[in-house]
């Protein structure tokens, strides 16, 4: 008997288009301009003509915004019509993301 699991996050995603540019592909080098299509407070889902590897590194950035982070690619999906999507784990952020851990939400309640 096979028994099904299911995977939960740790934070909810939230649907959410955001103009971004990410960069770093070794296939297609460049800075590409593009959107989320939804964002927890530790990464992003992102869309992208580029196809990436899983743990790939690459920049990203909002626009406009404060925001940047070196992130890791967690998943590629090809998606239905063309391009890509891929789940980004922010891993070194700087700036003002659209949402915040609880963890620093706290803090600022606090402060």
């Amino acid at each position: 008997m096979t028994a099904a699991y299911s995977v939960q996050r740790a934070e909810q995603r939230v649907p959410m288009a955001l103009a971004v540019q990410i960069e770093g592909n070794e296939s297609l080098p460049g800075v590409e301009t593009t959107f989320t299509e939804n964002v927890s407070a530790r990464g992003a889902r992102v869309t992208t003509i580029r196809r990436w590897r899983t743990n790939d590194r690459l920049h990203f950035a909002t626009l406009p915004g404060e925001f940047r982070a070196t992130a890791r690619v967690a998943y590629c999906q090809p998606r239905r019509w063309n391009g890509f999507a891929i789940g980004l784990e922010f891993l070194e952020p700087t700036g003002h993301w659209v949402i915040q851990s609880p963890a620093v939400q706290e803090d600022h309640q606090r402060g």
